[in-house]
């Protein structure tokens, strides 16, 4: 068993292999209706990590491209770097895949490293089918396909996993996904680690705003230690364990936020901001920081309804909080107990109760497509959102990712061929999922709302074509009924080139972006 080390600012200091070019590759995610909305965090905390040990990085951000590869390919004619890293999460799987065969093209003597929330997915899918002692399953199907594309895989934490999978000698795949190594970062190490590298993307492409006040997001914690049935990484080591970090570090990289870019508006991207115990603390020490800066924050985060109190509430409201979301997901208890919810409808209407009592709006995050899902349990997500007035709300149909449980532990089904069943284990309602080839098809995460849903999932009680039809019916539904608009979409980008203009600065940043200028 490796030793597990306290948290130094050598961690990240300390040269293991001499310092090399990098270029990291954020791929397009053309499933959702704004790309250019939130940076990627995850993949700029690797850029920090390699930038603290000397390491010469390059980020290529192709989200809101329409042409992404043309830019890719004229960049990597060009680059002298040593390896190129790529992210993915599950939807943006088809893209990362063009984007290493572009590279394998081009560049065949390029290292190919694939990170981030989808390889974490599939790799910790794959071990709980061997602990099953299933073998050739579909987690081992959708490993091999990213091992046939990239040379080195990085699952969990990639902050201290990126500096093996640099080496020489660097192993097919490198798991930042085991508490017990070394590469799953601590809570201290996590508190000391270098922050997200924004300087290597155009900050001011991204557009958010929170009640008028320009934003942008960080990650305050890691993990949630829940196990809703519908959500990935619940079998995820580094995607399930909570790692927090120090309230003054939080606070810090705001004070930065402020000072370097002129942020006034946040968007907290924790699973659950009211899980961590320092939560009321961090909001009176942004309460304080204001009051230091002279100015005033607006705030949004995620909460868990049944940990949500009264004190919280205030204590986000004095912080600069106007909004909260909350994943409520269903209106039916029946459903709540599939989902694994552990909050009960009277937990949600509760929540709702105490976040408008203190001035907060709430945006409410409801799913249909669960395991014994029927007529009845989704159109009772129409009935609440109305009775509880919410301000605003998101409804999707699931999708069955590798790392959800409906995923990981679904058996072929006894007589339908490409589909895979869930059977919860106390109520024995059932979830029918088609197999899908996460590869080639990216629409089944989430379409335009008014007409773009399709549903790879179906139950007992109804087919996909009658869950759409319902989650459409509730969209329109309680639009109509609360005056709630929909806000439109921005279209692509499309990258023209010029000769002897160097790639444009939303797409790369780095050492490489300032040789050419």
């Amino acid at each position: 068993m490796a030793k597990k080390r306290l948290a130094t600012v050598s961690d990240w200091s300390t040269q293991t292999v001499a310092p090399r070019s990098v270029c990291l590759v954020i791929p397009p995610s053309a499933f959702l209706l704004d790309e250019r909305v939130f940076v990627s965090l995850g993949i700029l905390k690797v850029a920090s990590s390699l930038e603290a040990r000397g390491h010469e990085v390059n980020v290529l951000d192709l989200s809101g491209i329409e042409n992404y590869l043309d830019p890719l390919r004229e960049y990597l004619q060009t680059s002298t770097d040593f390896a190129v890293g790529v992210t993915t999460t599950t939807p943006q799987l088809p893209a990362a895949l063009e984007v290493a065969q572009v590279i394998r093209e081009v560049r065949p003597d390029l290292r190919r490293i694939l990170g981030g929330p989808h390889v974490t997915l599939c790799t910790s899918a794959l071990k709980l089918e061997r602990k099953r002692g299933v073998e050739g399953g579909r987690a081992a199907r959708a490993v091999a396909q990213l091992e046939d594309a990239f040379d080195v895989l990085v699952s969990g934490d990639g902050e201290l996993a990126v500096f093996q999978a640099l080496e020489d000698d660097a192993p097919t795949h490198v798991d930042g996904d085991d508490p017990k190594g070394d590469y799953f970062l601590s809570d201290e190490q996590f508190t000391h680690s270098p922050l997200p590298a924004r300087h290597l993307v155009e900050m001011s492409s991204y557009h958010y705003e929170i009640a008028g006040h320009e934003a942008t997001s960080l990650i305050a914690q890691l993990g949630c230690p829940f196990g809703c049935g519908f959500c990935g990484g619940r079998n995820s080591k580094s995607l399930r364990k909570i790692r927090t970090r120090s309230v003054s570090s939080i606070v810090s990289e705001l004070e930065h936020l402020h000072r370097e870019y002129g942020y006034t508006g946040f968007m907290f991207y924790d699973d659950e901001l009211n899980v961590s115990k320092t939560m009321v603390q961090l909001m009176n020490e942004i309460s304080d920081l204001q009051q230091r800066l002279g100015t005033e924050f607006r705030l949004r985060g995620f909460v868990k309804s049944e940990l949500f109190t009264q004190e919280q509430a205030e204590a986000m409201y004095r912080a600069g909080f106007r909004w909260l979301l909350c994943g409520y997901e269903s209106a039916d208890p029946r459903m709540l107990i599939n989902i694994g919810k552990r909050a009960t409808l009277e937990d949600n209407t509760r929540c709702v109760g105490l976040a408008k009592d203190a001035g907060l709006k709430v945006k409410a995050l409801m799913s249909c497509g669960h395991p014994g899902e029927n007529e009845a349990s989704i159109r009772a997500i129409a009935e609440w959102l109305i009775k509880v007035q919410v301000d605003e709300f998101d409804c999707t149909v699931i999708t069955t990712y590798p790392g959800t449980p409906y995923y990981d532990v679904a058996v072929p089904h006894e007589t339908l061929e490409g589909v895979y069943t869930y059977t919860h284990p106390k109520t024995g309602d059932r979830l029918h999922a088609y197999d899908v080839d996460y590869s080639s098809t990216p629409d089944y995460y989430k379409g335009d709302p008014e007409d773009g849903y399709k549903s790879y999932v179906f139950t007992d009680h109804l087919s996909s074509e009658e869950i759409v039809s319902l989650r459409n019916w509730v969209e329109k539904t309680v639009r109509d009924e609360l005056n709630i608009p929909f806000n439109p979409s921005r279209p692509a980008m499309r990258y023209e080139h010029s000769m002897g203009q160097g790639l444009p600065g939303t797409i790369l940043r780095g050492a490489a972006a300032r040789r050419r200028s």
